[in-house]
């Protein structure tokens, strides 16, 4: 059976075009209306879903809980201390933002790290992303798998053994399609530290699943890392995205912006251009006169 998941209203699978989503996460940083404007980029950009991240600082790491990025970009020492910079948003903030997805025509999508938010959220969203850090979180696994809706899965800093557990518990709740998104966990992800190449190793080992990336490399001027997961097969791409990547910390300068964006969709443009529609091999009927002429006879 051919892998395939309904996201938003589109049927992805291994012939259609990537569902594109653009993480503004918490690049928002509190504010509703850029919150809103980085919406209005993501879908001029051509990204299928604005992302969000729902969470509350005190339900998401201790006051004690240390960093794991790259300080000399994200100068806060402290888990607690950066998350309660942007976890000002509250159920009214996110039905806006609902609201304004529908009005601009893009997906509505939030990441939820705990069950308070995954059930407020739940009315607003067709299906759910879970981040990789929330891979082994096995009480909140279940609690969105009974939502009964398709999840998208991040695999970051994963063990296969670790995903096909969450997969497996995620069926055994409620089975549904489930996405899986390669990703390496560090912020800034290096180049040399991309292994795109697991996006090949995962599409044979997950065969029933489609298989994406979510990319925390610096973006180039091709966006050569995006171009380069989606020739390997990667058919969901999630990346960060802001409104100005010289803003300090957060998210901010591992993330596309706008113009990437469209540059990343014409480089998709031209990539199926090249392709082609074909599945197998044939003779293509500007071949006739080359079979014609060119064999020994």
């Amino acid at each position: 059976m051919k892998p395939s998941i309904k996201l938003g209203s589109k049927i992805i699978n291994n012939f259609s075009p990537p569902y594109l989503i653009a993480e503004i996460g918490v690049n928002h940083e509190g504010s509703l209306d850029t919150a809103k404007k980085l919406i209005d980029l993501a879908k001029e950009g051509g990204a299928d879903a604005a992302k969000f991240q729902t969470y509350k600082a005190n339900k998401l790491a201790s006051r004690f809980s240390p960093s794991y990025w790259d300080l000399s970009k994200e100068n806060t020492k402290s888990q607690f201390e950066l998350f309660s910079k942007y976890d000002s948003f509250g159920i009214k903030e996110y039905e806006e933002l609902y609201k304004h997805c529908i009005e601009n025509k893009i997906d509505f999508l939030s990441t939820g790290f705990d069950e308070f938010s995954i059930d407020y959220l739940d009315p607003m969203m067709d299906f759910y992303k879970i981040s990789s850090s929330d891979i082994t979180n096995l009480p909140l696994l279940k609690h969105i798998a009974k939502k009964g809706k398709n999840i998208i899965l991040s695999t970051g800093a994963s063990t296969i053994k670790e995903i096909d557990f969450a997969i497996k518990l995620i069926n055994e709740t409620n089975p549904v399609d489930i996405g899986l998104l390669h990703c390496i966990l560090n912020y800034p992800t290096s180049r040399e530290n991309a292994n795109l190449n697991m996006i090949t190793s995962m599409k044979s080992i997950y065969r029933e699943n489609i298989i994406g990336y979510s990319d925390h490399t610096m973006p180039d001027s091709d966006m050569s890392v995006l171009s380069c997961a989606y020739l390997l097969g990667a058919k969901i791409i999630e990346k960060h995205f802001t409104h100005d990547k010289t803003l300090p910390g957060n998210d901010h300068y591992h993330a596309m912006d706008i113009i990437d964006l469209k540059i990343f969709k014409k480089k998709l443009k031209e990539f199926n251009y090249i392709i082609g529609d074909a599945n197998y091999k044939e003779p293509i009927v500007s071949e006739d006169i080359s079979r014609k002429n060119a064999r020994r006879s």
